[in-house]
This record gives structure tokens, sequence and C-alpha cells, in this order.
């Protein structure tokens, strides 16, 4: 990275910009005047405050613009399906990094030039018809054979996983169990060594501490571990490419692929941090979310105890309630009349898919956690239309496999005290879950 784009990115470190925007999590959002009302804030999510926010915002105003926060303004969609109607018009609302990408922070007129280390494009950062072009490289490695194929090894881990836990001592889920399967999945589908999932796990937390004065205390030095990340697949991609025969690896089929293989050095780090970050944080903490669920829904524990034929029921149901993903962001590209609102031409739209997952007006019983719903797969928490969770199946696989193995040897997992949350609005992360298995 330049001094330049060092400089850019550093001028004020990340400790200096939270004072600036600090607020007060324990304020009640109904006593702030509505048009004041900003449910992005990080803190919100880090101190688990920001349900009212959006219980108050889809009762009195669903489509709400928030004219000053840390990322600037921006509206804020709350119903499930105004959600649905913007994750579908992908003419009218774009995702393309150009016009500001899938973050809160991108801008259109702020984007950083194209040789910037800054400028990261991805495939879900693309709109037609590059979208579908790159999109079409990595969908056949999440086919349902493909997937047949990972369930008995993913089976195999997740067992000796839960073989080696301690037995009525403290430990933390997430780093054990959440992290530990997770990370031996991504290693596989890139086929790299199992030794280097740690480095996919650091890449991934990296990307959503980048602002977190705990682990960086400037952006650009998150940025400088996220081009080792490039330093480190430019190698993997090297020696596929040197191969006689072709791989099925993610790296492989990226390489192999007409629309993938020439990319350039930003976009190909931004491909695979969105395929690490796909295949790291959303299955990550759906496991660490559904022992928290069950811990604080005891009745559903014991039904889950009394029945483990319902997991494939409950594992949606598990995903619908973490949201793991808990928003995506779109630009206007038009001046739009929307619910009675007036969206303007490149103005910045927030897909609150965690809210969605709560909207009474859609999902029976939205606010309360349920294992084996009638219909558990109709929620947002994988996104619409184009842009759908590529590899959604494959999480829910894992995570299925993985509630049949601890069915099969423990009757409780017992959640010793809160959790501890990622500092984003953006994953619905769980960093610590303190547990204990009786035995």
């Amino acid at each position: 990275m330049s001094e330049q784009e060092l400089e850019k990115i550093s001028k004020i470190t990340n400790r200096e910009f939270l004072a600036k925007w600090a607020i007060d999590v324990n304020v009640d959002p109904y006593s702030i005047p509505i048009e004041e009302l900003d449910p992005a804030h990080p803190s919100l999510f880090e101190h688990n405050k920001f349900m009212p926010y959006f219980d108050r915002l889809r009762d009195e105003d669903p489509i709400h613009y928030t004219e000053d926060s840390m990322y600037g303004p921006y509206w804020s969609i709350t119903k499930f399906k105004d959600i649905l109607h913007t994750d579908t018009n992908h003419d009218t609302f774009s995702s393309d990094i150009n016009n500001g990408g899938i973050r809160m922070s991108g801008r259109p007129t702020e984007s950083p030039a194209e040789n910037s280390p800054l400028y990261l494009p991805m495939f879900i950062m693309q709109d037609p018809p590059k979208h579908e072009e790159q999109r079409m490289v990595v969908s056949p490695s999440f086919t349902p054979k493909r997937i047949r194929e990972l369930q008995e090894l993913i089976r195999e881990r997740a067992g000796t996983i839960l073989d080696n836990l301690p037995r009525n001592e403290e430990f933390n889920w997430v780093r054990e169990v959440s992290v530990e399967l997770t990370g031996q999945m991504l290693a596989t589908i890139f086929d790299i060594p199992q030794e280097d999932r740690y480095k996919l796990i650091h890449w991934s937390d990296t990307i959503e501490n980048l602002s977190n004065p705990d682990f960086f205390e400037t952006p650009g030095e998150g940025f400088q571990e996220l081009w080792k990340c490039y330093e480190y697949f430019d190698a993997v991609w090297k020696e596929r490419q040197a191969r006689d025969v072709p791989g099925d690896d993610l790296i492989s089929v990226l390489a192999q692929g007409e629309s993938t293989r020439d990319m350039s050095p930003n976009e190909f780090l931004g491909n695979i941090l969105l395929l690490i970050v796909g295949g790291n944080d959303t299955t990550r903490n759906s496991i660490s979310g559904g022992v928290l669920a069950l811990n604080q829904n005891p009745a559903e524990y014991e039904k889950l105890r009394q029945n483990p034929g319902i997991i494939p029921k409950m594992v949606p149901e598990i995903i619908r309630w973490q949201s793991p993903v808990m928003h995506m962001c779109r630009t206007a590209v038009e001046d739009i009349e929307f619910g009675g609102k007036l969206i303007k031409k490149l103005d910045k739209v927030v897909m609150w898919y965690i809210s969605g997952n709560r909207d009474e007006s859609e999902i029976a019983r939205a606010d309360q956690f349920i294992i084996d719903r009638e219909n558990p797969r109709h929620h947002l928490a994988f996104g619409f239309g184009i842009h759908r969770c590529v590899g959604n199946r494959l999480g829910e696989m894992q995570l299925n496999v993985l509630w049949e193995e601890i069915m099969k040897r423990f009757s409780e997992i017992e959640v010793l005290s809160d959790p501890v949350y990622l500092r984003s609005n953006f994953i619905h992360g769980i960093r610590e879950l303190n547990v204990k298995i009786p035995g």
C-alpha cells in the first residue's frame, strides 16, 4: 500500500473516529425523535441493543431516512416485503462498487481509484452482466452433488471436534467449534493446507475489524493485513495455473474461468475475500447463534431433545433468528417513489435483513424462536434475487450435520455467560460464547 493511500485512511485513528460518533447505547430509541433515529451505529450491535430500533421503524417508519451518521445519509428498509422488492430490483438498486457497493461506507462520489489498495471489486459488488459471468464460475462448486460429496467429510470432522471437547469445564464454543469446523471447510474448498486455515480466519476477522481500535489503530493497518491475503493466494494461483491437470477447488476454478482468469490483483483479492467471508462468517455465527438461542429458549431445547428429527427444520430457523448477514446496501440509480418516500438517484439504501426476519406481518410469531416452523425457509437471511447467497445449501448442510452429531453425544450444552458480540452492523457475529458440557 502506498504512503499516499495509507495517509488517506489514517488521518484519524479508529478510536478518535468512534469517540467523535459515540452514543449512549442505553437510551430508549422510542425517546429519540424518529427523524434522528440512526439504527446503524456499530455500538448498538456490539451491546445487542439494536432490535428495539428496528421494532420502532417497522411500526412507524419502515422506509426511513437518516440524514446524519458516521456513514453519511442513508435509507433504512426494515419490512420483509420492502426488502424483497429492493433486493430483486437490481435495475433500480445497484450493487456495483462504482455506485457505492454493498457496504454503508461506500459512496459513488468517493470511490477509490481502480488501482488503489482500497478498491476491492468482487462479483457481489457487480451488476449484470459481469455479476452473472463471474458468479457462474464459482456456482458449480456449490451444486447439490458437490455438497453431498462433502457431507461425510464434514460429519467426520464434526465428530472429531466434538469428541475432543472438555466435559464439565468452561470453554469458548466459538473458538473450539464454530471457528474450527468452518475453518477446516474453507481450507478444503480452497485446497490449501489445513494448518493455513487460521490465516483464512484471521483475514475474515480483519475485514469486520478494520475500524475496531481493539484490533487496528487505523483502517490502514487492517488493509495492510488484507494485502497479505493477496500475497498468499497469488502464490496458490500461480501453482494452480502450472498444474497439468486442472483442479476443482475454488482457486483452480477461478484460474480457469473465462471471466475470472484475467482479474486484476484488486479484483482477485476482492473475490477471494468474498469467498472467505461467505464461507466462514455466515455458518460460523449460525453455529454459535444456535447454541445461544436454544439456551435462551429451554422449551425449544427440550423439544429438540425429544425429537432430533426436527433438525432440518431447526437449522433454517437458527439462520433466520441469527441473521448472520444483517444487511446489504444498494444505491438508487434513479429517482424512485417507494412507500410514499422519494428516494433520489445515488442515495444509499440499506436492506436490514435482520429486521425483515422479525416482521410479524410476514412471519407468524417472528419474535419467537420456534424450531419446528411449518415454513422455516421463509426468511431473508440469504438475500434474494441475483445476489442470493451462492453457498447457502453448503452452510445449511454443515449446520445439519453438526447438530446431528451434537445430539448423538450431548443432551445439553450450557451457556455460562452473556455472549461477546462483534462490533459490526454487517455481520451478526459472536466472538465469545462460554459454555460447559455436563458429563
